[in-house]
Order: C-alpha cells, then sequence, then structure tokens
C-alpha cells in the first residue's frame, strides 16, 4: 500500500467525494452531532478503501472533527445565513430572531425551542470557528470570526436580561474587486481609479463611519491592489480582513483571562508589528491608545498604513483622532496634536449606509497641514449629492469631483504612480 497521503490533499478530497459522491448535502441538516461525526468517518473508511489509501488514526480523527464542525448544524438560523441577500442577523433570546436585507431590519419568522437550544447553538458556533475564545457566565461575551469571515459577537445572561443575544454580520463573498464596488454604486470609476492609486503610493489612509456602512469591505477591496512583494502587518480585535498577497501576518489581539490577565491590545501588537520589518501596516479598527503608536511610526517612515475609525463624517473622525490622541497622555498641545495627524494621515474615506440600503462612499477627503497659515485644512476631492428620493425609497444623486491638486501629489511622483490623465488639474 502507498504512504499516508498529504493532509490537506486527503481533506480535499474527502470533501469531493462527499459532495459528488454521496448524498451528503441532502442528509447533513437533519443528523445531528454524533450522527454526522459516525457519517464522515464512513467516509473516510469508503474513500480509503477506493483509492487503496492509508490514513494515520490521528489524522483520520482530525478529519473526521474538522469536516464535521466546518458543516455542524446551525439549527433554524441556516436559511438565514445562506440567503445571500440577508446581510446581518440579530438574535434576541430564543424567541426574536431579527434580520437585516437592503438596509431594513425586520423580524423573521425563525424561531428557537427554548434559550438552552440557542445557546446550544451558539456553542457550536463558536467551536466551529475554531478560535480559542469562549463564552459562559464567568466570560460572558465574545468577539469572533467564522470560517466563511462573518462576524459574530455574543452577549450571555447575567449581562442581558433576555437571554442569549447573538450578531451576526455576515461576510460577502460577492465584493471583491472595484468592478463589483462600482456595479453596487458604492463609488465611480473615478473614484476607484484614484484609491487604487493613493494605495499604490503608499498615502495613508483612515476608512470611517457607522457601523455597517462598507469601511471593512471598501478596505478588503482596496488592499488587493498593494504590491505582491510587500510585507503586510494586519491588526485587528476581530478576524475581518482577507487579504490576498502572499506574504501577509496576521495578528490579532487576545482578552485577559478569568484572572484578568494575559491581555493582548492593539496597541500592544501595533507596537511589536514596527519590529517586524513591515512595508504596510493595516488596522482593523483604531479606538484608543494605539493612535499615537500610529501616528508616530507614519511620521517616521512607515508609509502606506490603512487603518479604520468609527467616525459619522470626515470632520468628526479627524476630530476623534485628535480625542484618542489627547487620552494617550502625550504631553502636547491640541494644535500640536492636530499638526500631527494632519501632518500623518493623507487622506480620509468617509462612508454611510443610505436609507435604500446601498452603501456609498460619501466623502474622500484631502488632509493636510497649510504651512503658511498654520492650519489644518481638510477638503473633498469627491462628495456625494444626494438629489432626490422616488417613490420606490431609491436615492439618487451624483458624485462630484474637485479638481484641485491633493496635497499629496508629491507622494504620487515619488512613488512613480500616474493618475489618469486629465483626472486632475496636476
Amino acid at each position: 500500500m502507498p504512504p499516508a497521503t498529504d493532509y490537506d490533499h486527503i481533506k480535499a478530497r474527502l470533501h469531493r467525494f462527499l459532495i459528488e459522491k454521496t448524498d451528503f448535502i441532502k442528509v447533513k441538516d437533519s443528523l445531528n452531532d454524533d450522527q454526522l461525526r459516525m457519517y464522515v468517518d464512513r467516509a473516510v473508511g469508503v474513500l480509503c478503501q477506493e483509492t487503496n489509501t492509508i490514513i494515520p488514526m490521528e489524522d483520520r480523527l482530525r478529519l473526521v472533527r474538522e469536516i464535521s464542525s466546518s458543516v455542524i448544524s446551525l439549527g433554524p438560523i441556516r436559511l438565514l445565513l445562506e440567503d445571500k441577500e440577508v446581510t446581518e442577523i440579530m438574535i434576541n433570546g430564543a424567541k426574536q430572531v431579527y434580520a437585516q436585507k437592503a438596509g431594513k431590519i425586520f423580524l423573521t419568522d425563525v424561531r428557537f425551542d427554548d434559550n438552552n437550544h440557542l445557546m446550544h447553538t451558539i456553542q457550536k458556533i463558536l467551536a466551529a470557528s475554531g478560535t480559542s475564545r469562549r463564552v459562559d457566565e464567568s466570560s460572558p461575551y465574545v468577539d469572533f470570526s467564522m470560517n466563511d469571515g462573518s462576524r459574530v459577537n455574543i452577549l450571555l445572561p447575567p449581562c442581558s436580561l433576555v437571554g442569549p443575544v447573538m450578531t451576526i454580520r455576515k461576510f460577502s463573498r460577492d465584493i471583491n474587486t472595484m468592478d463589483n464596488l462600482i456595479d453596487i454604486g458604492t463609488l465611480t470609476r473615478p473614484m476607484a481609479l484614484f484609491l487604487v492609486a493613493a494605495v499604490k503610493a503608499k498615502l495613508n489612509i483612515v476608512f470611517c463611519g457607522a457601523t455597517g456602512s462598507g469601511k471593512t469591505t471598501v478596505l478588503n477591496v482596496l488592499s488587493r491592489h498593494i504590491p505582491e512583494d510587500e510585507r503586510i502587518i494586519t491588526i485587528e480585535d476581530t478576524a475581518e480582513l482577507r487579504l490576498h498577497q502572499a506574504h501577509v501576518v496576521s495578528l490579532q489581539s487576545k482578552a485577559a483571562n478569568v484572572e484578568g490577565k494575559g491581555a493582548v491590545s492593539i496597541r500592544d501588537l501595533f507596537i511589536n508589528s514596527l519590529r517586524m520589518r513591515p512595508d504596510r501596516i493595516i488596522v482593523g479598527e483604531i479606538r484608543g491608545e494605539e493612535i499615537l503608536d500610529m501616528i508616530q511610526s507614519i511620521t517616521s517612515g512607515h508609509s502606506g498604513t490603512l487603518a479604520i475609525v468609527h467616525a459619522d463624517s470626515p470632520e468628526e473622525c479627524f476630530n476623534r483622532m485628535i480625542t484618542m490622541m489627547l487620552m494617550s497622555g502625550i504631553r502636547l498641545t491640541g494644535d500640536q496634536i492636530r499638526r500631527q495627524v494632519a501632518n500623518a494621515v493623507d487622506l480620509i474615506v468617509y462612508s454611510e449606509l443610505f436609507m435604500d440600503g446601498k452603501r456609498r462612499i460619501v466623502n474622500i477627503s484631502d488632509l493636510w497641514y497649510d504651512r503658511q497659515t498654520e492650519k489644518v485644512r481638510h477638503e473633498d476631492i469627491f462628495t456625494f449629492k444626494q438629489e432626490r428620493m422616488d417613490e420606490n425609497g431609491t436615492v439618487h444623486g451624483q458624485w462630484v469631483l474637485n479638481k484641485r491638486v491633493p496635497s499629496s501629489v508629491e507622494k504620487f511622483a515619488k512613488r512613480n504612480v500616474k493618475l489618469p490623465p486629465d483626472f486632475l488639474q496636476l
């Protein structure tokens, strides 16, 4: 008999075998956890027999565990997770399950038997994610990502008075390119060309907006245009970024244990990342003292930083960065901090979820410090102007281009990145 096959190869073959040669897809939702594992184990035995393959018992048990976990029963919410039009699922106890479609939230007819049934589903989803995090009465909340990239937040009693609460923000696999974003009306082609050029020129860009406005989606798509020869470090609380380059180091913060020890913050990871020889640092969300280290790293030569800040406008984004800098305890005046931030950040990209359910980039703002007037200035390069809303609730408007030379024009020239002819008055 031949030697044991490479694990990843046999796992892929088992996937194909289950889908193509068995009725696995039809029966998987009707099986409980033990039945599912037995079904997969029998399939492994048949595959080994048909292909004359030896799999060590340790690898066989691992195969059964991983395949079973990847398709573990999701209970009543499976249909919502498989519905491509549903973007978010909000479970408020066993009897209230809300969903979001086209930006509208509605109560579904999905129900759990009771809170124990819901809690059982929560634990299975958490186990299937492969994360080392846990959730129980002693640690009643957790953030993690599912295998498909969807983000999950869980909050349990006694912190919740309505029973277990789970919120799932689904990851869309259909939005991968700038063309996808253009097709769904997030931005125009000139805006896409400008942002791609800005990423290639290693401008420092902050993406802002409210929850669910599409900030991370835009960042994910733009990150595809980072050159392959760059070493990229990503830093997140919960893994949402999906980069396709080969040389990516993904870092994730760690919460404290039950004894209140062992926490690793975003700031800890950022400081450490500066010693990892990064060409590019991407921060999933800036929300605290790490802003100080980010601004100082940019001004000391780490250009090309991309980051997300929760804010309701470019102006509020800038103000929030100033506030976070002040909260870090840095001994500088407000004016000095504003100058540092304006010198570090090149662009602020603001996204918004409109009433018609569409996510649009409303502003691409140029931020700079004017040495002549000694004031911080920001001016939109692109602005979305809403004109009307029709009887169907669709928002109509257009993007306006301000043909002013951006303050970062020298960075485009330095990196030999050319904007399209006649794009701006350069």
